[in-house]
């Protein structure tokens, strides 16, 4: 039996899945998806596949790349999904498939407990909040028995903690072998593990910084496997960007003079002025900070020229020479003392560091590259960034593998990766083209399993209005669901209008529960939201609103979601500086921007926040786009074509007798 016939028959009725894993059943998309892995495994090549929800697309790359023997390198988006690879869906399918290999999971360095930076973290005046206090200590029961050091072992510990970066280290901070736990690291450890795994899972975000700075392991592994695999792929461009640019910031450089100072018994031994070294650098930081807010925080600034707009030039120049001089000073300081003192050495690192990039944004901005300044009411923050990751992708990556002669292979897959058949919006700005393309739809039956339905009577997007209509429409809809409703906002501003007015709204009666984001961690909301939709006892139903990361990576199958309410058409800021840069690129090729950039983002932003309606065969539900645009607009029927097909609803008597037909029939599949 050849290797692709051995795929096909993992897959079949009388398969290795069917036998080994529990609620299988055979789906002609996920074999199809999985034989053309399983071809592009065999000759190397570049495959681009978008696999609708439903079509078990993770077996899918699975399946072929464990059944190959090959090295296989597997990257998320998210460090969720990394867990779930490494704890649940490898592990099962290597029992099924019979087949034995030694799988690693590689996360960043703020991932992993730090042993020096915990003997340090109750004297740190941050760990004195009572939660900080509370999260310290488990950690240190936890660090006592923990073996692999991940912080994802601990689900009671918020995301958010103030303790994670007590308890972690940085690149700029960590001592490397000059550390007295060297030999305990559990990133070096992670790191060895990896390097000696057959299947290694690493994350988007942890790929690209080490395209950039080559420090996590990652770039040690790549030449040698055989097969990469990107989940989550449509991410790929928002993390490669981030990555790949240089950034600075007035936290830094705050952080830097606090560490300073802190070393002081050290750097008198070589100058007694140290005090007020440390002074000068706080100095010219706030200077810096104070030119750029000039009394408007929360401010995003492009940056067009040499300096921000808004800004003087001259005023500019001189601020960023100003902490230059300081940081050289402080450079050759540390130079003087850093064999002395392990943190001394990383102090220097960091200054060095930090010299280069004020370099950098002192200078001129290169073709493909833009650049800005985002203000805060605690920072300010420059950044430089590439347009998008192609350039990195094909230099770099996969151009430099096909160069020497390999067959390597490359996956990139997602349930969302465009709006048009050739995925041209994914394709191009990943540096893909002329890449296998494959779009395998969604098994689900969207004309019998959903609805949609575009409100004629609502106001237009910009009308004051609007984010008050939108929480009417979802009081009279939730109510007759009992909840079951996600309302999706494009702005975080329409989100809490729209929260607010709900909770007013049902204050009196207290039927329902208004959850939103920001207020508990996206996991914890999302088993409330779940729980609501429970019978019996004290539960209530919920509505969560929610924007941003809610659009995506939110799992809620069964009848605990049958409605879905997005406020309006999911276009990007045009104040955005990176959506500015692309823009000006495509109208200096010949093309509108709009056309070209706007409307195909557009469209794929809210092919993702729909696709949170119907996660089952079994589910039921609504859509509804709040924003006439959608039906009125020649731009809105291309993005509407992006959507799965639907029954239309067309007015609001249709629509509540539909909300009410959903509560006489309940979906069985919620697990």
């Amino acid at each position: 039996m050849s290797f692709r016939e051995a795929v096909a028959q993992a897959f079949a009725p009388d398969g290795a899945l069917a036998r080994c894993v529990e609620a299988f059943s055979p789906r002609p998309g996920q074999t199809t998806m999985a034989t053309a892995v399983a071809a592009t495994l065999e000759d190397g090549g570049v495959l681009v596949v978008e696999a609708g929800t439903g079509v078990g697309k993770t077996f899918a790359y699975l399946v072929p790349a464990l059944l190959s023997g090959e090295r296989v390198l597997l990257s998320t988006a998210t460090k969720t999904l990394q867990d779930q690879l490494f704890g649940r869906d490898i592990p099962r399918l290597l029992a099924a498939l019979g087949v034995p290999a030694r799988i690693a999971l590689l996360k960043g360095r703020s991932s992993y407990l730090c042993n020096y930076r915990l003997e340090s973290a109750r004297h740190d005046l941050r760990a004195m909040h009572p939660m900080a206090q509370e999260d310290l200590a488990h950690i240190e029961v936890w660090a006592t028995g923990t073996s692999r050091g991940d912080l994802a072992e601990l689900p009671q510990l918020d995301e958010r903690s103030p303790v994670i970066p007590l308890v972690t280290s940085t690149r700029e901070n960590c001592l490397g072998s000059r550390c007295a736990h060297v030999q305990s690291c559990h990133v070096n450890q992670a790191r060895r593990e990896a390097l000696a795994a057959d299947v290694v899972v690493v994350n988007h975000h942890l790929f690209f910084a080490d395209l950039n700075i080559r420090e996590s392991g990652v770039a040690e592994l790549l030449p040698s496997v055989r097969c990469v695999v990107f989940d989550e792929a449509h991410q790929l461009n928002a993390i490669g960007v981030q990555f790949l640019g240089r950034q600075i910031s007035t936290a830094q450089l705050d952080a830097l003079g606090r560490d300073l100072a802190r070393q002081g018994p050290s750097l008198a031994l070589v100058a007694e002025n140290w005090p007020e070294m440390v002074t000068q650098l706080n100095r010219e930081t706030a200077s810096l900070r104070e030119l750029c807010t000039n009394g408007s925080p929360d401010i995003r600034a492009p940056w067009i020229d040499e300096a921000p707009v808004g800004l003087d030039r001259s005023a500019w120049c001189r601020a960023l020479d100003a902490l230059q001089l300081i940081l050289q000073q402080w450079d050759l300081m540390l130079g003087s003392l850093e064999e002395q003192a392990p943190d001394i050495h990383g102090l220097r690192e960091r200054t060095s560091t930090l010299i280069q990039a004020l370099q950098l944004f002192n200078g001129p901005i290169e073709p493909g590259w833009v650049r800005w300044m985002d203000v805060g009411r605690q920072q300010v923050r420059l950044v430089h960034s590439p347009l998008d990751v192609g350039p990195a992708m094909r230099s770099r990556v996969i151009g430099q593998a096909m160069e020497n002669g390999s067959r390597k292979s490359w996956i990139f897959t997602s349930a969302t990766l465009g709006h048009d058949a050739s995925l041209s919006t994914f394709v191009q700005s990943c540096g893909l083209n002329g890449a296998q393309v494959l779009q395998v739809p969604s098994p689900f039956d969207f004309a019998h399993q959903a609805w949609q339905y575009v409100p004629s009577h609502m106001p237009k997007p910009a009308d004051a209005r609007h984010s008050g209509s939108v929480a009417e429409l979802v009081a009279h809809a939730a109510t007759v669901l009992g909840g079951r409703t996600l309302v999706l906002t494009t702005t975080l501003r329409a989100m809490r209008d729209i929260a607010a007015v709900l909770r007013q709204h049902f204050s009196a009666s207290g039927t329902l529960e208004v959850l939103l984001q920001g207020e508990a961690p996206k996991r914890e909301l999302t088993e409330r939201f779940i729980q609501g939709a429970g019978q019996g006892g004290d539960r209530k139903g919920c509505v969560l609103v929610a924007s941003a990361s809610f659009w995506e990576g939110v799992d809620v199958p069964g009848d605990a979601l049958q409605l879905v309410v997005i406020d309006k058409l999911p276009f990007a800021p045009p104040d955005d500086p990176l959506v500015q840069a692309r823009a000006r690129q495509i109208e200096a090729a010949g093309k509108r921007p709009f056309a070209h950039l706007h409307v195909p983002e557009a469209a794929i932003a809210l092919k993702q926040g729909a696709g949170r309606l119907i996660r089952r065969e079994t589910d039921r539900g609504i859509l509804v786009v709040c924003d006439v645009r959608l039906t009125h607009m020649g731009y809105g029927r291309r993005i509407q074509a992006a959507l799965p097909a639907m029954q239309s609803i067309t007015t609001q008597g249709q629509f509540t007798q539909v909300l009410q037909g959903l509560t006489r029939f309940s979906t069985t599949d919620c697990q």
